[in-house]
């Protein structure tokens, strides 16, 4: 069966990125990084809220709360109230960095990464990090663009991709979700010249790669053979995600970022937000745990 993708969200992002489904909400999420924009879609409307910094990704804390990942700092967001409380900073001496691409682990950690505000003359002054109970430690350093963090099924292996070297990497986690071995290459993906972007795993434990400039996500089994493609009409395609009541809708985010006046006349539909069905089933986000 070949997906059947479409506009989920007709708004554009400059950045759009982190998409989210909220597994008590029942609610899908997404970020514009650039705009400072948290956004949403559901059975009430089209819902924004703004914020004073780049925000780029989030992970569920309760059914009104979500841990959100900003340039400066990781903080609780409610979504209700908009009251916000910083939980700890996030290389806040660094002004020329912001968060990428996170994602909780089924630990109840919250994985993110920082990176470049200009990624092209910033290369390796990223990092990956994981909070956990109260705790921020830094697992990885020297990334140019953290991207593709997501977890096996059974929490044993985490993935994450510097988009900039073009390779996803795999890693073997103790009980508590911290690394216990060195990363292995996961996926070399220089050779066909792709970039991986945001990834998801599905119930399957298949790794769905959205990659930057090849208008699709890629599937890759658990021992990184390539099996099929979601394509969608927009070049940039930049992180998927599972949501829906069934968990059978693939949503991906995708991006205006770096195309030019002729690329954006040639895709319309370049930043907007697209949904896939047929395309597999995901996994309920797990909830982090503050402590």
């Amino acid at each position: 069966m070949t997906p059947d993708s479409h506009i989920y969200d007709a708004r554009i992002c400059d950045l759009g990125e982190g998409p989210f489904w909220h597994p008590t909400r029942h609610q899908f999420f997404w970020f514009d990084i650039v705009g400072q924009k948290l956004l949403s879609n559901d059975r009430d409307g089209a819902k924004l809220w703004r914020f004073p910094e780049m925000v780029s990704a989030c992970g569920w804390v309760s059914n009104d709360v979500l841990l959100i990942a900003g340039e400066r700092d990781l903080f609780l967001f409610d979504l209700e109230t908009e009251e916000i409380e910083v939980l700890c900073d996030l290389e806040a001496d660094q002004p020329g960095n912001r968060s990428n691409d996170g994602r909780a682990d089924p630990q109840g950690g919250f994985w993110i990464g920082t990176m470049g505000k200009d990624g092209a003359t910033r290369l390796g002054k990223g990092a990956i990090y994981r909070y956990y109970k109260g705790e921020l430690r830094k697992l990885y350093p020297h990334i140019s663009i953290p991207n593709g963090i997501c977890f096996t099924p059974d929490g044993s292996h985490g993935y994450f991709a510097d988009t900039a070297q073009q390779k996803v990497w795999k890693v073997a986690l103790d009980p508590e979700g911290w690394p216990k071995a060195d990363p292995e290459v996961f996926l070399d993906l220089t050779g066909p010249g792709l970039e991986p972007d945001g990834a998801v795993v599905d119930a399957d434990g298949n790794y769905c790669n959205a990659q930057w400039g090849a208008s699709r996500v890629a599937v890759y089994s658990p021992a990184g053979d390539y099996l099929r493609e979601i394509r969608f009409a927009a070049p940039h395609t930049s992180c998927p995600a599972f949501g829906g009541p069934d968990l059978a809708t693939l949503f991906c985010t995708t991006a205006l970022e770096g195309m030019s006046p002729e690329a954006r006349a040639a895709a319309p539909d370049a930043g907007k937000t697209f949904a896939a069905s047929g395309a597999g089933h995901g996994r309920p986000e797990p909830r982090v745990l503050l402590e």
